[in-house]
């Protein structure tokens, strides 16, 4: 029988990943993270909570599977977090679910299923994977556009996509609790969670200031040809596309440009000065395992919430890089965000926003 292990969380998603693996015959273990969480705020990170890991333990218990909890506080701390502080401290607006997704998920728990025996761990992503000759895997869009997260999965190797199996991204997000209710499961009507683990409800804001006080560094804020309007509270307080809360007196709508964190300056602009029309990424993973050997059309996703626009994508530095250049100007391009690639429901590939 066929050792798969499942990353559970404690959300109808992963538990019914689990069950139905479990149906389709497999030996199936479950296996939780504990994440980091900042002092005092244990019971709220949204990933292990006392409820969600009592949440899956009951899954598993339902399921008559095996149920382990991996400590993971520390290197989580040490990458993700790390990760988050870095990016703003670069002037980039980081998202730090792909970091969890390379380092955490798809190494470090893993490589815990690996010694656990297994030849398969699944997640609850809503997405695909098809194999192709040659045996390539593939990585795609779920079925339920509404709810795929493939953009975060970008960042897998062929080397982990052969590891990898994700059961309900063939599904709706409506069929998936009806599932979860034929199996008895106490995750069925569980809600779904949208912000970032770590932060336990808390705003970003004043996470930065707790931990990267000198983040909040005041500065100028200045227009595209570099009049000086007024003075910002430190550049990480700011988004791309940002137009309240600006503080600066102005008889049209501005808006935040970009932000150059070498001069510590907040650059904003009319609407008409918000989009770019082309883009480079950096730490490009390209799905095959190999560039494309030359520049090709693609659907560019640049943030998870973000339609994916038509553009040309060039392929740059032996792949390691790659430039998009949008058919129109494109806003909320981002930089510490990452732009996938996507031609028809098939992801290519991605990397970070420069």
């Amino acid at each position: 029988m066929t050792k798969v292990v499942v990353a559970m969380s404690g959300g109808v998603d992963s538990s019914v990943a689990a069950a139905l693996l479990k149906q389709q015959g497999y030996d199936v273990v479950g296996m939780m993270l504990r994440l980091w969480s900042a002092p005092g705020k244990e019971d709220s990170n949204r990933c292990c909570t006392p409820d969600s890991m009592a949440q899956a333990r009951r899954v598993a218990a339902k399921l008559d599977i095996p149920f382990y909890v991996v400590d993971a506080k520390n290197v989580f701390r040490e990458t993700v977090v790390q990760y988050f502080l870095d990016g703003y401290a670069r002037g980039e607006t980081p998202n730090p679910c792909l970091m969890c997704n390379r380092q955490i998920r798809w190494t470090f728990l893993l490589d815990h299923a690996l010694a656990l025996g297994a030849e398969f761990m699944a997640t609850g992503h809503y997405a695909r994977i098809r194999n192709s000759e040659f045996g390539i895997r593939n990585l795609l869009r779920a079925v339920d556009e509404s709810k795929d997260q493939s953009y975060v999965l970008h960042v897998l190797t062929q080397e982990k996509l052969q590891r990898a199996l994700f059961p309900v991204g063939e599904y709706p997000k409506p069929e998936i609790r009806k599932i979860a209710e034929s199996f008895g499961l106490p995750t069925a009507s569980r809600a779904d969670s949208q912000d970032l683990c770590f932060l336990a409800g808390e705003d970003y804001r004043n996470f930065l200031q707790r931990n990267a006080p000198q983040l909040n560094q005041p500065g100028e804020i200045i227009r595209t040809d570099g009049k000086v309007l007024g003075q910002h509270n430190g550049l990480a307080s700011y988004t791309i596309g940002q137009r309240k809360g600006l503080g600066v007196a102005s008889p049209v709508p501005l808006y935040v440009i970009t932000k150059h964190a070498t001069h510590n300056t907040l650059v904003v602009g009319t609407q008409d000065e918000l989009g770019f029309s082309e883009l480079t990424a950096r730490d490009v993973n390209w799905i095959s395992g190999e560039a494309p050997p030359a520049a090709f059309r693609a659907m560019v996703k640049i943030r998870y919430t973000a339609k994916p626009v038509p553009a040309e994508v060039t392929p740059l530095a032996g792949g390691a890089r790659a430039h998009v250049r949008f058919d129109a100007p494109a806003r909320d391009v981002t930089a510490g965000q990452a732009a996938v690639f996507y031609v028809g429901e098939e992801v290519l590939g991605g990397g970070i926003i420069e």
